[in-house]
């Protein structure tokens, strides 16, 4: 019987998959039924990420506001001066800017906004766009794990709390980890592939006449943008302050009135609220802006795909445990693996946290193993159909950044990795000075 409820999941995993997009999401409310109604397993100890959910929702709604302000416009802009001053080193350059515009607004989809200043800068030093191209789309995915503000950082700092580990803890592993992995990617990525004038591909669209000269982009900021922003990041800081002293380890403030989860819900509303009254924004774009629209997207996959793999985990902990915790106690690495592909397939940092870290810290597993691993969640670039992934293949007219015809020849493949693996093993060597 497990092994047949095992295979629903996976079915239905499948099935999102193949819908795309929001469809992970609806495919765990049917596996849900299938699992329940069908096979008769209980849905009363499923993990719902309700605090989860809700906090995309109030993230998601400030950093739209400041979207309808033309607060992202100004970080953009002044994404590609700084990469426009320093076209030599746009290999490292790219995923600094792309991590740090993560890292602040809690979603990877930042990274559309300079994909294509970072292919035209590439472009016009001679550098092979792929190399700064792959590693900035693998910056922007990794960097969700560093976010104070992301929906996977704030789910797991949650499942950690009652084990001795805060989130401010968990912050100061995983930002410093992360970047320093993003760093060595771009090191890796750099030596990736021919050099541009000696690719055949491009010499044969440079012939056709296929390749756009270089060009600036003039954006119209809006006066608005930078009290939007100022407003945003205002909030971000103070999220960050107010948990730092509510925190264990710190505790200027003893039972306090409003938690942590219930602190980022209120503070990015009154902060959505104060950019709308502030800048005298239409309130009723709010909701049309694409990271509004992204963001419920995400709430929906996190939903479904959670309450799946929750329903089947916790119907069976005891045996996963008896399985799979010795294993984990040998080989902590384990975890990282199977985190790593499981992200491939959930296509969210969010819904595999949800999904698989419960279950992990159920059986046994040590904090400092999940600390460190929680960088695996962002292997979204191993199969080559993530949104990002595909705006950077399209976004070079070099040919460079190409997908090979056996799926994983792909330029992100390598410096991914690369970046992952360092990053867990950095969290081990970092965690290990923090977590007990």
């Amino acid at each position: 019987m497990v092994a047949i409820e095992l295979a629903v999941v996976l079915l239905f995993i499948y099935l999102g998959a193949r819908i795309g997009g929001i469809g992970i999401g609806l495919a765990g409310g049917a596996g849900v039924i299938a699992l329940s109604l069908v096979l008769g397993v209980p849905t009363s100890q499923a993990y719902i990420p309700v605090d989860v959910i809700l906090i995309i929702m109030s993230v998601i709604t400030a950093i739209a506001a400041m979207q309808v302000a033309g607060g992202m416009d100004w970080l953009v802009q002044i994404a590609e001066d700084f990469l426009r001053k320093h076209p030599e080193r746009i290999t490292f350059y790219a995923p600094i800017v792309t991590f740090l515009m993560t890292l602040m607004a809690g979603t990877g989809h930042t990274a559309f906004s300079t994909l294509p200043v970072i292919a035209e800068v590439a472009k016009g030093q001679g550098v092979r766009p792929s190399r700064p191209l792959s590693i900035a789309v693998v910056a922007s995915q990794i960097a969700i794990t560093a976010s104070p503000i992301s929906a996977a950082v704030v789910a797991f700092a949650a499942m950690l709390a009652p084990m001795g580990v805060d989130y401010l803890t968990l912050l100061a592993v995983c930002i410093p980890t992360t970047f320093i992995a993003c760093m060595v990617g771009a090191f890796v990525a750099n030596f990736m592939g021919s050099e541009l004038k000696d690719d055949p591909v491009y010499q044969e669209r440079l012939a056709q006449g296929l390749i756009k000269l270089s060009t600036t982009q003039e954006r119209n900021i809006l006066p608005t943008a930078k009290t939007a922003t100022y407003i945003f990041l205002g909030a971000i800081a103070f999220v960050v302050c107010y948990a730092a002293a509510i925190s264990g380890s710190i505790g200027l403030i003893e039972d306090p009135a409003l938690g942590r989860n219930e602190a980022i819900m209120t503070v990015m509303l009154a902060a959505a609220a104060a950019i709308t009254l502030v800048t005298k924004i239409d309130a009723s774009k709010i909701p049309s802006a694409a990271t509004f629209r992204s963001g419920m997207t995400a709430c929906v996959c996190v939903l479904g795909v959670a309450w799946l793999g929750s329903t089947f985990v916790n119907a069976h902990v005891d045996g996963i445990k008896e399985l799979a915790g010795a294993l984990l106690e040998d080989y902590p690495w384990m975890l990282a693996m199977v985190l790593f592909f499981a992200s491939m397939l959930l296509y969210s940092q969010g819904a595999t946290t949800v999904a698989l870290m419960p279950a992990a810290l159920a059986i046994g597993v040590a904090p400092l193993t999940a600390v460190a691993s929680f960088a695996a969640v962002s292997a979204l670039f191993v199969l080559p159909t993530y949104p990002t992934l595909l705006a950077a293949v399209e976004m070079d007219d070099t040919g460079s950044t190409r997908i090979g015809n056996y799926v994983f020849n792909h330029p992100f493949f390598i410096p991914g990795v690369t970046t992952i693996a360092t990053a867990v093993a950095l969290g081990f060597a970092f965690g290990g000075l923090l977590i007990g």
